[in-house]
């Protein structure tokens, strides 16, 4: 794994944008723990607290990839992100705007030389966002344009500064998704000059960011997991030991024991599966926010695709 092992000389961050990573922790632990609205308050602080920093406007449209994942990704199966078939929602215009503000706005610091490589990091979190709605909705060669800008300015990133330990889980993405996509998408890239990708490598880079990273620690063990449980890996086990780990961490999102019973489901452990699907159903009849609303209804959908023709409801049968 490429990653350095000694100190390298570049420009300190300034004292504001560490500060603003503090609240930014506070905002991505709401954000996984399920908590939408209290999170997106937070990058919004961010984002008057130094308006000409892209961080807030990364982060909110960060939050906004979650609400639209909740309201049409597959929350059953964890080896799955496509759902091309489900419609557009309305966050996407203003995630498109705040991610084109977090990139003008890293271009811009990095031509008057202001903090140059977080700059890069944040400008590659956000190409790595649209790539990421992208692949949620199965559009190959966009994701992969997305995919090389977001590679390219988080390599510069990790050259100037090695320690930006959270540029790993976009690289890793990369890496390992690169190697795995399907022929016709290696096909288009070849029109773009897509560089190529190394599955085991991007796992390692995974691992390292899920272990090592600040901002995007969290993430990069849901994509890690994720990529566990994928036919190229079959590790349930593994993968369902880090959302359990996320799980502990963050247990006020429905998610992760949805994603833990999925698992127990796909290692034929049928009570324990039964048993989690129905504990989500529980939890979420009287849904708080968004998020348990999003996961009722995936947790029903899973319970009757396990009991055709049987009437699924909240109470324990």
């Amino acid at each position: 794994m490429a990653i350095a092992a000694n100190h390298a000389t570049w420009a300190e961050p300034m004292p504001a944008d560490e500060a603003l990573r503090g609240r930014a922790r506070t905002g991505l632990a709401l954000l996984m723990d399920g908590k939408l609205e209290e999170a997106i308050g937070v990058f919004r602080e961010i984002q008057k607290a130094d308006p000409q920093s892209p961080l807030g406007d990364v982060l909110e449209a960060n939050a906004l990839w979650w609400r639209i994942f909740y309201s049409t990704g597959n929350l059953i199966d964890p080896d799955v992100f496509i759902t091309p078939e489900r419609p557009t929602t309305p966050q996407e215009m203003r995630f498109e705007m705040l991610l084109d503000a977090a990139i003008a706005k890293s271009e811009a610091r990095i031509k008057a030389q202001q903090a140059v490589a977080r700059s890069y990091l944040y400008q590659g979190m956000a190409y790595g966002l649209r790539g990421r709605l992208a692949a949620l909705r199965n559009r190959g060669l966009s994701t992969a344009r997305a995919g090389k800008k977001m590679r390219s300015a988080l390599l510069k990133a990790v050259e100037l500064d090695p320690y930006l330990t959270d540029a790993y889980a976009g690289i890793g993405n990369y890496n390992y998704f690169v190697d795995t996509l399907s022929a016709i998408v290696k096909f288009l890239g070849f029109f773009i000059g897509l560089p190529g990708g190394n599955r085991v490598e991007g796992l390692k880079q995974l691992q390292f960011c899920a272990e090592k990273g600040d901002l995007a620690r969290a993430e990069a063990k849901f994509y890690l997991a994720k990529n566990y449980s994928r036919p190229n890996e079959r590790q349930f086990e593994r993968s369902r030991q880090l959302f359990q780990e996320l799980q502990s961490e963050y247990p006020n999102n429905p998610l992760w024991p949805m994603m833990v019973a999925s698992l127990d489901c796909r290692m034929g452990h049928s009570e324990p599966c039964e048993r989690g699907y129905r504990a989500v159903l529980e939890r979420t009849a009287r849904p708080r926010n968004e998020v348990d609303e999003a996961l009722h209804h995936a947790a029903r959908y899973a319970l009757q695709r396990r009991h055709p023709g049987e009437k699924i409801d909240s109470l324990n049968q």
